[in-house]
């Protein structure tokens, strides 16, 4: 059994489980990717070739030997995908953004930020000034969304409206 694993161009090197256990595994599994992992090295150690099991699995020769080598590794855990941080790492700590948020809440202080409410441009500012972090303005909306923030505006109103106009419309239409 172990021979047929070995003349295939893939080398599986772990022997705590055979085709029929990875198959088991493959049954048990919730994640349907690394469930399609575990069925094309099951195939392999079967003696199927490398691109015979990659195609049935759905995927190329090269990335079957990638996943090979990660079986080889990490075991079954190697087949699941890696999940956590991902993605750029945030630029504030904790203590920051509650500060951050603290002052969202506030309001600016004229005489100490120099601006009458706070826009993006002005918080990016006064971060790098009292952390010493850079941020541009779309992060800095990224970071006030995740902190439960959202832009907020005014109703625009045309500057040439007449009020009392739209008071005699409301009291003169019917109801709907």
């Amino acid at each position: 059994m172990w021979e047929a694993a070995m003349v295939a161009a893939v080398a599986i090197t772990r022997t705590e489980l055979d085709a029929a256990g990875l198959r088991r595994a493959a049954g048990r599994e919730r994640d349907a990717a690394a469930s399609r992992r575990m069925l094309a090295l099951a195939l392999v150690l079967e003696g199927q070739s490398r691109t015979t099991a990659a195609r049935a699995a759905g995927m190329e020769r090269q990335t079957l030997r990638d996943w090979v080598h990660r079986y080889n590794a990490e075991g079954l855990a190697g087949l699941r995908d890696r999940v956590g941080e991902t993605g750029p790492k945030r630029r504030l700590s904790p203590e920051q953004e509650k500060q951050l948020a603290e002052w969202v809440r506030r309001g600016p202080d004229l005489a100490k930020d120099g601006v009458v409410r706070w826009r993006r441009a002005d918080l990016a500012r006064a971060m790098a000034e009292r952390f010493g972090v850079v941020l541009a303005e779309r992060s800095v909306s990224d970071v006030l969304r995740r902190l439960g923030f959202r832009r907020l505006c005014t109703r625009p109103r045309h500057p040439g409206h007449d009020a009392a106009a739209q008071a005699s419309f409301r009291q003169t239409s019917p109801p709907s």
